[in-house]
């Protein structure tokens, strides 16, 4: 997914300070006079309702100096939710053998949107696994990806979930040990 000029100015402004709190900016999206920011943290993979208050806490006053929407609009902050974008390089990687729907700029063999699982990914490309075989695709050709809500996905995600509750009761353990 690109953003626009007017969401990479925006995610230039916020991302150091989403950082500052801890948390990873994922992206930015303007529609309908509606500035939705989605974040996560990066322990958790989720995003508190506290986190989201927060990022808007700190957020807001920025970018009211800042000005760089034109006219009133309306800030959401929120998770990218669990059938999330694929917007980083980095995601390709971290969704590995996962289901996913991707659309390129241009054709492929007259064909533009893709669905298939995640394999193979490196620094420039990744191989989609398709129905119709496997198929390269540079990450630079990609219009918009996006996980497919399914089992698996669901699997994984809660997976993922229980493994960072289980880290953070272990850190809170300790802290509590060394206190």
């Amino acid at each position: 997914m690109r953003l626009t000029t007017l969401e990479q100015k925006v995610s230039d402004i916020i991302a150091p300070v989403i950082a500052d709190l801890g948390i990873e900016l994922l992206w930015v999206e303007y529609k309908s006079d509606v500035l939705g920011v989605f974040a996560e943290n990066p322990e958790t993979g989720k995003l508190t309702l506290e986190e989201c208050t927060k990022i808007s806490r700190e957020i807001s006053p920025l970018l009211e100096v800042e000005d760089p929407i034109d006219g009133a609009y309306r800030l959401e902050v929120s998770s990218a939710g669990i059938d999330r974008p694929l917007m980083k390089k980095e995601d390709y990687a971290r969704y590995h053998d996962l289901e996913a729907k991707i659309e390129v700029e241009a054709p492929i063999d007259g064909q533009k949107r893709f669905r298939g699982f995640i394999r193979n990914t490196n620094d420039t490309q990744f191989t989609l696994d398709t129905d119709q075989g496997p198929i390269d695709l540079s990450y630079d050709e990609i219009y918009k990806a996006k996980l497919v809500m399914n089992d698996a996905l669901i699997k994984e995600t809660k997976k993922r979930f229980e493994v960072a509750n289980q880290n953070g009761a272990e850190k809170e353990e300790v802290e509590i040990l060394n206190n």
